[in-house]
């Protein structure tokens, strides 16, 4: 059974952050925080709004990036996964249609062969 999400509000998520809670806005305004709403619209941080965050963080204060360079990294990080996660699907879907191509029905295998007959080939 999957766990409830925690959500944080915004003070709490700006205090454990030492971020200014308008900083939060901002970023959220610019695209780069996407914190879900309450009934009454509050701003509320789940832990994946929570770990993005970190990574923003990680960018602009210990890397220097400007925010439109987040915004791209960001992106770029999101095409990475997804192109993986295509990549995985159809590596799966190659396998399973050589491995159906690649067996040996069951009236091959009930085939006698004759020692005699196979030659052995030099490899090149």
């Amino acid at each position: 059974m999957k766990a409830k999400p925690k959500y944080r509000m915004i003070s709490w998520v700006a205090e454990k952050y030492n971020v200014h809670p308008q900083t939060l806005r901002l970023w959220e305004r610019e695209g780069l925080l996407r914190p879900t709403r309450s009934r009454g619209n509050t701003r509320l941080y789940d832990q994946e709004t929570c770990e993005r965050l970190e990574i923003i963080l990680a960018l602009t204060r210990d890397l220097g990036v400007n925010l439109a360079g987040v915004d791209i990294i960001l992106n770029l990080k999101n095409q990475i996964r997804r192109l993986q996660e295509e990549n995985e699907l159809m590596g799966n879907l190659i396998r399973r249609t050589v491995q159906k191509h690649s067996e040996v029905p069951r009236y091959h295998s009930l085939v006698r062969v004759d020692a005699a007959t196979l030659k052995v080939v030099d490899e090149e």
